[in-house]
């Protein structure tokens, strides 16, 4: 894979807000009219650096709207197409929403009948999956009954958390030396040695992005600085990226907080901006993401066999979708999309409602695991 970095990308961001045309609700009732030269590619908005008259308040609103649409709140898309359609309420939607993304859970048979003679391979995200989401990010931890499923699934099943989140913070939380650790979105992994077949046994480490140490640092002190003015705003330094919380910031602040990070990346040519769930994340632009470190991970724990692994990657953020995008390429295994309301087009082949349910799949995989084994004994 090509780590090289890309100087001259522009800045990344993430898509307009859902439409309603991708709710599974039929077109004829539920018209789509997308923005006349507004042009999409998966997941990525392409945003131009260049800042002159009329393209500047282009920008800003494109962001804005991005930052409204990276984590909207609790039934906003099924309000806004009641008020068109009376008859259409959430559960409504969401459950035409299903019809794409079934639950993981109503599927799990389903799920275990194709692993029946294979390895799985579990791929977690953190906030969100195995968290809830919460106002203040340095509390976002997670119940002791989700870490004892976790860590029963790992007894099973080769395990490893891909965060955002540096890996020393993420682990920091979880606490299990039984997983695998990528942080930073992928750009700084631990393999653990437990269920590896490489490299008899020794943990890897692999950092694609390590040259971008000290610039990442020298934009964490900046961005601490430009945030100040803003009232609710958090910079995270994670180590590889620095994450921008605007989960606190009232919304007429999100467009002025927005275009301070906008304008400080002018400078930095090779660091791009992505959105996740009310969060801005500045990274390096490199050809590196959540999907790549799922390969480097299989490749890594002697796992990248696709007639005897199959791979199941659980996540909640729009930064999730490389992974699954990956699974789904690679026709070996599923992504499951954790949300509790109907999201825009996802690579995911199934869905979880909240953490709550994600921990009865991974509790449902291991009585599932531990009967085969004792019928096989």
């Amino acid at each position: 894979m090509d780590l090289k970095p890309n100087h001259n990308s522009p800045i990344l961001s993430d898509p307009a807000p859902i439409t309603k045309s991708r709710l599974g609700v039929h077109s004829n009732m539920l018209p789509y009219s997308a923005a006349p030269g507004v042009g999409f590619a998966p997941n990525l908005l392409l945003i131009t650096r260049k800042r002159t008259g009329v393209l500047n308040d282009v920008r800003a609103s494109i962001w804005l709207d991005a930052m409204k649409s990276s984590s909207p709140p609790p039934n906003r898309i099924a309000k806004d197409v009641v008020n068109e359609l009376p008859s259409f309420d959430p559960d409504l939607l969401y459950c035409s929403w299903m019809v794409k993304y079934p639950s993981a859970l109503a599927s799990f048979d389903q799920i275990v009948t194709q692993a029946k003679g294979k390895r799985i391979a579990l791929f977690l995200d953190y906030d969100g999956t195995l968290s809830p989401i919460v106002d203040n990010p340095d509390c976002a931890f997670m119940s002791d009954a989700m870490r004892v499923a976790v860590k029963e699934a790992a007894k099973h099943f080769p395990t490893a958390i891909i965060s955002g989140r540096s890996r020393d913070k993420v682990y920091e939380f979880i606490g299990l030396n039984e997983l695998s650790y990528a942080g930073s979105h992928g750009m700084d992994i631990m393999v653990s040695d437990k269920h590896s077949t490489n490299d008899q046994g020794k943990e890897v480490m692999f950092q694609p992005a390590s040259e971008f140490l000290p610039l990442i640092d020298e934009v964490y002190e900046s961005l601490i600085e430009i945030a100040k003015g803003i009232a609710g705003a958090k910079v995270e330094n994670n180590k590889f990226c620095v994450s921008v919380h605007y989960r606190n910031v009232d919304d007429k602040d999100w467009n002025a907080l927005a275009n301070r990070v906008y304008d400080l990346l002018e400078n930095y040519p090779r660091l791009r901006v992505s959105h996740g769930r009310k969060v801005l994340e500045v990274r390096p632009v490199i050809s590196w993401d959540k999907g790549k470190a799922v390969t480097f991970l299989l490749e890594s724990l002697g796992l990248s066999n696709c007639d005897d692994v199959l791979p199941i990657y659980v996540g909640d953020d729009r930064t999730d979708e490389d992974a699954f995008r990956v699974l789904k390429e690679r026709n070996c295994g599923y992504g499951i999309l954790v949300s509790s309301v109907p999201k825009e087009s996802s690579a995911a082949s199934y869905s979880l409602r909240e953490p709550s349910e994600v921990m009865e799949f991974l509790k449902s995989l291991v009585t599932w695991r531990a009967l085969e084994e004792g019928l096989n004994e």
